[in-house]
């Protein structure tokens, strides 16, 4: 991050509102063509900090081992050279033409029987029996680090969310998604409202992109989003009263090597017009960390809704609204403590002590950080404090047993707070 980035970025977020915010000029998504003329910086002030979408033509991705070795010369899936590296995988794998709830119904699947089931669904014309199965959310990262599938591009390497979950050894936000022609995801917005870059190791996509606020005028007459927007009974006004309100979706068209960034809180649904192998990242940082806490706080509001008639008989009622909230979305308060810990505890270490070439040279977060500059850690601790003030003076949070919590909240905001002045003496 350069000092004109800095101060862009410091003056944005002085007067910065925490919900999610950006709008697309008469659906206009802004394509970038060139990298050696498209700089970190360039992304971030652009694209990060206005929350809007962009795509990354294939230039991007020339170099990885996934396009080079996962796709045949006519540019489809290379399913023999799959089946050669994961074979004996188990994957998951969605039913597109089955709703359950809002979403589609997963089971765990040998890849090498998907990989039979997809070559004749080909063979049947796009059709079984079986209906129409999306490999989808697969950690292929995590289950085989040894394998060059892909590098992550700068621009999306300040990645709070993989940071935090590889420190923690538990979890990660990393997947490999693979489907045929007509293969679909339903209507949402991205877990944690994180952003999300999508690259298509072959295949095509279509987007619908909705700005933040858009999805309001989506919902039906009980505040449900609907499963498909395209659905003909959307129209129907007893049912989805202000559907007229909204404005036409962002249509984006994706191509074999090309990257979408989808920002931060963006409803989305997305169709593979080809058969389709993508590769997908959720990611928070400095940018839209704040978004991330107002999510966790509605979420937590929705629950205590949901159980507010036992609030008086139950004696732990806001440890079960904790415990409920992290069933559903994945992390609890106090988490979330331990992630912006962890996040501002790598930052600290690198502006007191450097990094070591060795260190430098590894892939891991503390390189990335290292690589984006000592600039861009500062802005990170700033923006670190500012969402730990408010989560340590949130009722809340102050409800819960916080003794656990090493080092307390006020200690750890006198640290942070004295790293940035030091930094920037």
């Amino acid at each position: 991050m350069d000092r004109a980035t800095f101060a862009c970025s410091t003056a944005f977020f002085r007067d910065y509102s925490s919900s999610a915010q950006g709008t697309c000029p008469a659906g206009h998504v802004d394509f970038i063509d060139k990298i050696e003329s498209f700089t970190y910086s360039d992304f971030f002030r652009d694209y990060l900090i206005p929350n809007q979408p962009c795509v990354f033509s294939e230039k991007f991705t020339d170099g990885w081992g996934s396009r080079r070795n996962w796709v045949t010369w006519g540019g489809k899936p290379d399913f023999d050279h799959l089946l050669q590296e994961f074979g004996e995988a188990i994957v998951p794998v969605a039913n597109c033409d089955v709703k359950e709830y809002n979403s589609n119904p997963k089971e765990q699947l040998p890849f090498k029987e998907y990989i039979s089931y997809w070559k004749e669904y080909i063979k049947n014309g796009y059709r079984s029996s079986r209906g129409c199965l999306y490999l989808k959310d697969w950690h292929l990262s995590r289950a085989f680090p040894e394998q060059d599938v892909y590098t992550t591009p700068v621009y999306f390497s300040s990645d709070w969310l993989n940071e935090y979950w590889d420190a923690i050894a538990v979890d990660d936000y990393r997947f490999v998604y693979m489907g045929p022609k007509g293969s679909w995801t339903p209507f949402h917005a991205d877990v944690f409202r994180s952003y999300s870059w999508s690259a298509n190791i072959c295949g095509r996509k279509k987007w619908l992109l909705y700005p933040p606020g858009q999805e309001d005028y989506l919902k039906d007459c009980h505040g449900n989003l609907p499963f498909d927007v395209t659905a003909p009974n959307l129209q129907d006004r007893s049912v989805y009263p202000r559907y007229n309100q909204s404005q036409p979706p962002v249509e984006i068209v994706q191509e074999a090597g090309e990257i979408v960034f989808i920002p931060s809180g963006w409803h989305h649904q997305v169709y593979n017009l080809e058969d389709t192998i993508s590769i997908n990242h959720n990611w928070v940082n400095g940018c839209n960390v704040a978004i991330m806490w107002c999510f966790l706080q509605d979420e937590l509001a929705a629950v205590q809704r949901e159980i507010n008639e036992w609030k008086d008989p139950m004696d732990d009622w806001h440890l079960q609204c904790q415990l409920i909230m992290k069933s559903c979305t994945g992390i609890d308060y106090k988490e979330f403590y331990n992630f912006l810990k962890v996040i501002a505890e790598n930052r600290i270490s690198i502006l007191e002590n450097g990094l070591d070439d060795e260190a430098s040279a590894k892939n891991t977060p503390k390189a990335a950080i290292s690589t984006l500059g000592m600039l861009h850690a500062v802005f990170d601790l700033k923006r670190t404090v500012k969402v730990l003030t408010s989560l340590s003076a949130n009722e809340d949070f102050k409800k819960l047993d916080l003794t656990s919590l090493s080092p307390p909240p006020e200690a750890l905001l006198h640290h942070l707070k004295a790293a940035i002045d030091t930094a920037l003496l």
